[in-house]
């Protein structure tokens, strides 16, 4: 009667999302000071007051049919034109806006991506950790997910990618800043996995795809470089949001930026077209589309999530706990005393404190802490944190 795999996905919250409701729920039920939600990636900083300006700006536009009308399928002129132009200000990558596609976020551009590279008997190679939906996308598209192991520093394990690359490799999904460890991949790493995939593409005979997932790219701390993929690998798409960037994720507004060294890339840039004429997108929020025609380029303050980090990372560190140390994005992955994260992650859960179980992201035995936050939910969950990881010698 109903596509088996829909119904299977869609009677049951991620755990990140049945977290949070609990959470909310919780709240309700108990009161605000009762819960400690640190499941989910909302950003907890203000919108930069020049993109809060410019929101204001077109809502009061007199001319609101202008401002709320359809743009084209892959996004205004306008808005694509102003992120090739950062692109290349930035990265010196000369990309044009014929192959910048505009998106309802990162996650849209995913599921975009993945559609317009795959044909029956593909497989995506995912680089744990990675973000659970990556293989929701790939399965929903008819291919086929292969799990790569990480390093004990959280790099990629390459030797490990290298193996499991056959000719029915179509990409590699990479993360950087990566959710949910907080890891940035060094030069030194993507110009070795640019090595292998060249060398492993000219094997099988055709290009192995790079689909990178950067919606954390603002977001890093101290000296750490997040590499732009474009300019190490041809056969790239990069998938971008601003979403963290500018503090909009209820707003879903990214884009899809194929490189211009890409394999038939004019080709590929008219598939992400069809994948997403066939998956429903119209177009990206035509308002938000304004927003970052007039705001791109605008960096996000990330103080507040520099000092939630050092303040969780301290607190927990001198209570026990392993942690890895985070370079971007706002999660603390915490290794959970016991090994069990799901474990972990109950008993946290029954004192309100919400923090995900690896296991999801394919690193079984850590847990997942969103420090975007107000500080004192830090302050106050820290004595709750000893009091769970004290538990475990009882």
């Amino acid at each position: 009667m109903f596509n088996d795999y829909m119904l299977e996905i869609g009677s049951h919250l991620s755990t990140i999302r049945e977290l949070h409701e609990f959470g909310a729920q919780r709240a309700e039920q108990l009161g605000r000071d009762s819960v400690y939600d640190f499941s989910i990636g909302n950003p907890s900083v203000p919108v930069p007051e020049g993109v809060r300006e410019a929101i204001l700006a077109l809502a009061c536009d007199k001319d609101s049919v202008a401002v709320h009308s359809y743009t084209s399928s892959q996004g205004s002129k306008e808005a694509r034109s102003a992120i090739a132009k950062g692109i290349k200000s930035r990265f010196g990558t000369d990309i044009s806006e014929d192959l910048i596609y505009m998106t309802c976020g990162a996650s849209a551009g995913l599921a975009i991506s993945i559609n317009a590279l795959c044909e029956a008997g593909d497989e995506f190679v995912l680089c744990a950790p990675y973000f659970p939906e990556y293989a929701v996308y790939v399965r929903s598209a008819g291919g086929k997910s292969v799990t790569v192991p990480f390093e004990p520093n959280f790099d990629i394990d390459l030797a490990a990618l290298e193996s499991v690359v056959t000719p029915r490799t179509k990409a590699v999904v990479i993360n950087s800043p990566n959710n949910p460890s907080g890891k940035v991949y060094s030069r030194e790493l993507i110009m070795k996995l640019s090595r292998i995939l060249t060398r492993k593409s000219e094997e099988i005979g055709r290009p192995i795809f790079v689909i990178a997932d950067e919606p954390y790219r603002e977001l890093v701390y101290g000296d750490a470089e997040v590499p732009y993929m474009m300019n190490f690998y041809p056969h790239c798409l990069v998938c971008y949001s601003y979403s963290k960037t500018l503090s909009l994720p209820g707003e879903r507004i990214g884009y899809i930026a194929v490189s211009p060294d890409a394999y038939k890339a004019h080709e590929l840039y008219s598939a992400i077209l069809g994948a997403g004429r066939a998956l429903g997108y119209v177009c990206a929020p035509s308002l938000f589309q304004k927003v970052v025609a007039m705001c791109e380029g605008q960096k996000p303050d990330i103080q507040t999530y520099r000092e939630n980090g050092s303040l969780l990372y301290n607190g927990l560190t001198e209570i026990g706990y392993e942690c890895v140390h985070p370079d971007g994005a706002f999660y603390l992955f915490v290794k959970a005393p016991g090994g069990d994260s799901k474990e972990f992650s109950s008993r946290a859960r029954n004192l309100g404190v919400l923090i995900v179980p690896g296991d999801d992201f394919a690193a079984c035995g850590y847990c997942r802490v969103a420090y975007c936050v107000e500080k004192s939910v830090i302050q106050r969950a820290l004595p709750l944190f000893k009091e769970i990881f004290e538990s475990y010698s009882l």
